[in-house]
């Protein structure tokens, strides 16, 4: 007789992009963030709609769960935590907020009882967060060892892990306590250049390259290398170690106060404000700021490199989502191989503290490697023609024209708005896990347009104009576009563009020749990939534009949602299923 069917949840809860997933003997039936429910971008605490829709997608009941596991652990770290309060002597708000902050974590079945009329008889697994990070990576990973990283902001009172995983386990060898942080750094620096938000870092990434790293000195007095490969903080630029600082929730966004202290602002100048113009002052110190990271981010995956031989690497954490730094990877290390799941960031430790469960309970049950990340909801069938019939009047009055099509039509059909400098949504199938549009809530645009950029940002996004639009290309074809080539199914690396190329897509090319890039194959997304092959074939350029399919909010999830975007912005056409809703500019 077969052993009982294992059914774990993993959330990531009471932080910033809140998430769930559920996994059924160690198969990932399901993950998604809760933002996309709750329409508010990197929303926190809670993931009450995220579970929900995990459990029916699983055909489960909450009584039907063997264990919840969160990416959570306050016992971790005791020690640390006792030295640093001997040392630093924070203040009593510090003290208090942390302690608000530990009973609201520890409720969490009270939680589950108040929002699902029950309480779960599933054992709760507390998952320390940096060991979810790791397991998010390495466990789906196509490694049989690697070496794991894991670099954040905090959590648990740690900013960073690395150590090795091998089979089923990870061996943790090395970690670097609050108040020291690589996430820490940049996101001060972000808060410093005028760039407020919760996930702002990305901004500051794209904005480097129009700059010079004329501040490198004062970045290397902020931020300094450490032993083992680790890193140290100048403490006197910061107040996160000694003021409540922390990350609180308004109405579900994630909000904080400034980290840095008078002191950077003595070294570098005024703050920007977030409405001021961008300067040549304020570039060079994002070009400063992410040659440092890299600096330190490089100094310690070579430490990592020597101490565990392997060749292959696992990232994880906020910081394995800068792209920039990791399409360097293993050209300023000796990794040979990288791999960095889609949700790299706080939302993937829901996945990582599920896979810590299942691992711990069927050490050896087999890993499956993560190929695609359209692990999200899909239309319900008859959704899209319900829904166009709904807003039908809508339609009529914003002149669109709607038909079915054959989805051979449909691909000579979008291929040819493309040329024809449309703007295509394109709404399929499942929803990608993570925070990138990857093919299936994607807007689609043609990359050789050299205005391409700005009728983007004119119809649609209205976002910074220095922030780059990223390339999906066949995966076959990256070594004859792009200076490396490698696998980045889930667009978590930039590479540059081979300087021949660079005039052909200036829509795709950054200011410095580089691409944030998805490869595309027909196995992991068939639909998409003869689109793209389909646009090729008639052009000789192998990549369509990528970018998400939203309007200064999280990517569309529902059909609803992404019809509410067509018709409130100026996008040409929009796909779904196999229906064309199509603008009329007559």
């Amino acid at each position: 007789m077969g052993s009982k069917t294992l059914n774990i949840l993993g959330i990531n809860a009471f932080h910033g992009d809140s998430s769930a997933c559920i996994l059924v003997d160690g198969e990932v039936v399901g993950a998604v963030e809760e933002e996309r429910f709750r329409r508010l971008k990197h929303w926190a605490g809670f993931p009450t709609e995220a579970i929900r829709w995990c459990l029916d997608e699983a055909g489960l009941k909450l009584a039907d769960l063997d264990t919840i596991a969160i990416n959570q652990n306050a016992s971790s770290a005791r020690m640390a935590k006792v030295r640093f309060a001997v040392t630093h002597l924070p203040s009593p708000a510090m003290v208090l907020d942390r302690i608000a902050k530990k009973r609201k974590r520890a409720s969490l079945a009270n939680l589950f009882a108040s929002e699902f009329g029950s309480a779960p008889r599933a054992q709760i697994e507390h998952v320390e967060h940096h060991l979810a990070h790791l397991a998010s990576a390495f466990y789906v990973s196509p490694f049989d060892s690697a070496a794991v990283v894991s670099v954040d902001g905090f959590g648990d009172f740690s900013s960073g892990q690395w150590g090795i995983g091998n089979g089923t386990g990870i061996d943790v060898r090395q970690r670097t306590y609050f108040p020291h942080s690589l996430g820490t750094f940049y996101l001060t620096m972000t808060q410093y250049l005028g760039f407020p938000n919760y996930g702002d870092e990305y901004k500051v990434m794209g904005l480097a390259p129009y700059g010079k790293p004329v501040f490198i000195e004062q970045m290397r007095d902020i931020l300094k290398v450490a032993d083992q490969g680790s890193y140290a903080l100048n403490l006197k630029y910061f107040r996160h170690h000694r003021e409540a600082t922390e990350f609180a929730w308004e109405d579900g966004l994630p909000v904080f106060s400034d980290h840095f202290s008078d002191k950077l602002i003595q070294l570098l100048g005024p703050r920007r404000d977030r409405n001021a113009t961008l300067e040549q002052h304020h570039m060079d110190i994002a070009a400063s700021v992410q040659l440092r990271y890299e600096e330190v981010f490089f100094h310690l995956l070579n430490q990592v490199s020597e101490s565990t031989g392997e060749s292959a690497l696992c990232l994880a954490g906020g910081c394995a989502m800068n792209s920039v730094a990791n399409g360097k990877v293993t050209l300023n290390t000796p990794f040979t191989k990288i791999y960095v799941q889609p949700a790299g960031g706080d939302a993937g430790g829901a996945l990582g503290a599920a896979l810590v469960a299942h691992f711990r309970r069927r050490p050896d049950a087999s890993r499956q490697t993560m190929t695609h990340a359209y692990l999200g909801p899909k239309p319900a069938d008859g959704e899209v023609a319900a829904a166009i019939r709904d807003r039908e009047q809508d339609l009529v009055s914003s002149r669109c024209d709607v038909a079915e099509r054959e989805t051979e039509e449909i691909l000579d059909l979008v291929t040819d708005a493309v040329i024809d400098g449309k703007v295509v949504g394109w709404f399929q199938g499942a929803m990608e896990w993570g925070p990138r549009a990857l093919g299936n809530r994607s807007i689609l645009a043609d990359p050789r347009r050299t205005d391409m950029k700005d009728i983007l940002n004119l119809k649609i996004k209205y976002r910074e104009s220095f922030r780059p639009f990223a390339p999906s290309i066949l995966r076959e074809h990256v070594a004859e576009w792009f200076e490396q080539d490698d696998d980045v199914p889930f667009m978590m690396k930039v590479f540059t563009f081979r300087e021949d190329k660079r005039t052909l897509v200036p829509a795709v090319c950054h200011v410095n020749g580089s691409g944030r890039l998805q490869t595309v194959t027909a196995e992991s997304n068939p639909l998409y990939y003869a689109l793209i092959r389909k646009f090729h074939e008639k052009t000789g350029v192998p990549m369509l534009l990528n970018t998400s399919f939203n309007e200064n909010e999280p990517i569309v999830c529902r059909f609803s949602e992404a019809l509410d975007c067509f018709l409130r912005t100026n996008m040409d056409l929009l796909v779904a299923e196999n229906f064309v809703l199509t603008r009329n500019s007559d």
